[in-house]
């Protein structure tokens, strides 16, 4: 299927291998910084004065700065993407994206307590970074993939990912507990984890970069007009044809609904766990760990149905999951509730995330991967701002009410549910041929 990937090169196993390890590489990110051990530090350690002051303040703090990073993100998201796709260099943003992320987040090591801007600067930078990476390489699926094995791929590279974050926290862990038996505190111990999670990213990333091959050729552009005009003259265009591509469109903003719940959930999991049923690092890092292994086993399974059953049926599925561990969370009055539900949210956040990510892969034209993936990055960032900013929201309007706050998590869930039943995979797919034989 040359036309698809953009030249007749055959892919080989080693590089669905590189691309997958991308997602090994920057799970340590998402694993240490925004769910486990930095979130709970930023608000017990960073944004302590304000905590003391009013209690869910640096909750609200937290979930603000991931929100304004990924509001950048919604907004940049897809003219990057396009740029890349004129220019065919999403390989060469990638890599600039990812030293950003690596850099931004060995910084964030050096901001002590009550550093409070400076931490926020770090943590929007990286996440920035972050996101534009994470819509790069999901780019590069359509190349590699096709319709008949994306969504194994796609779950082979989220299952890779989680044993990815799983590396990070183990070496994390063993660090707090050689810290912790010489009686050092979070603040010398938490700076290191970050360095470590910082060197893993570099390291893990270089097969990527050595292997996965740019398929994309670049596109003429009109004398004068600028890179970034024509990506954003091919945004407004792409937008204003959502006619053509209707169950592509609204897709998307069912990912957007379900997407804010998951979101959610990544942000503040930690630190409910720890405000709710009283755990400590150690025991929040053990359950990540293991909640980590039931993603991966999610992402694997679930990506395997997908190809099989269809993605709307295996996308249902994972958001009744989803649902089902909110209610248990809601109830949760021990530690083994919080790991009931911990492992039903692991196994659904496999399943939703690489189910959402090869779905879009083949609704999209392929001449516009990166672009559409650019509005994936869009509707992912915008799900990262809704859901934790109105779970703040709610956290700081209620003084530190984390269970009615998941009402709204829930909510998300539901709404996407019911909007989900009204997508066609096969409508869907030929309205991407059509507009890929018109381009």
């Amino acid at each position: 299927m040359p036309d698809s990937r953009g030249t007749s090169a055959p892919v080989q196993r080693r590089e669905i291998g590189a691309w997958a390890f991308f997602d090994f590489a920057n799970s340590g990110y998402t694993t240490v910084v925004l769910t486990t051990i930095y979130s709970t530090y930023f608000v017990a350690v960073i944004g302590a004065g304000m905590e003391a002051a009013q209690p869910g303040s640096a909750t609200f703090a937290w979930t603000l700065s991931i929100g304004a990073a990924n509001l950048l993100v919604l907004l940049c998201g897809p003219v990057i993407g396009a740029i890349a796709d004129r220019r065919a260099s999403k390989k060469r943003f990638l890599l600039l994206s990812t030293t950003l992320c690596v850099g931004s987040t060995a910084l964030l090591a050096l901001a002590g307590p009550d550093q409070l801007q400076f931490a926020v600067v770090c943590l929007i930078v990286s996440t920035i970074a972050f996101s534009i990476g994470e819509n790069l390489i999901a780019a590069f699926l359509p190349e590699i993939a096709t319709s008949d094995n994306m969504g194994r791929i796609s779950g082979y590279g989220w299952s890779l990912g989680y044993f990815g974050g799983l590396l990070t926290l183990s070496a994390c862990l063993a660090y707090i507990n050689w810290a912790e038996a010489r009686d050092m505190a979070a603040t010398h111990y938490v700076p290191v984890c970050l360095f470590i999670t910082a060197l893993i990213f570099a390291v893990t990333a270089s097969p990527t970069f050595i292997w996965l091959r740019e398929r994309a050729t670049p596109m003429p552009s009109a004398p004068n007009l600028s890179y970034v005009r024509a990506g954003l003259d091919r945004v407004v265009l792409t937008l204003r044809e959502a006619t053509h591509l209707p169950d592509l469109f609204r897709f998307l903003l069912c990912l957007t609904l379900f997407q804010s719940g998951v979101a959610t959930v990544v942000v503040v999991a930690a630190i409910y766990a720890q405000q709710v049923a009283g755990f400590d690092s150690q025991q929040l890092i053990v359950l990540i760990m293991v909640v980590n292994l039931t993603a991966a086993i999610g992402a694997f399974a679930f990506g395997q149905a997908q190809d099989r059953f269809g993605s709307v049926v295996s996308l249902r599925a994972a958001l009744l999951i989803w649902i089902a561990a909110i209610f248990v969370t809601q109830g949760v009055d021990s530690a083994g509730g919080v790991w009931l539900a911990g492992n039903l949210m692991g196994l659904a956040m496999g399943a939703t995330q690489a189910g959402g990510r090869a779905l879009v892969g083949q609704l999209t034209p392929h001449s516009r991967n990166g672009e559409i993936f650019g509005l994936w990055g869009l509707a992912n960032r915008a799900a990262a701002i809704i859901g934790p900013v109105s779970y703040g929201l709610i956290i700081d309007a209620t003084s530190g009410d984390y269970r009615f706050a998941l009402y709204s998590t829930l909510a998300f869930f539901v709404v996407g549910l019911i909007l989900l039943g009204t997508i066609s995979e096969q409508r869907g797919r030929a309205a991407a041929l059509l507009d890929e034989q018109a381009t």
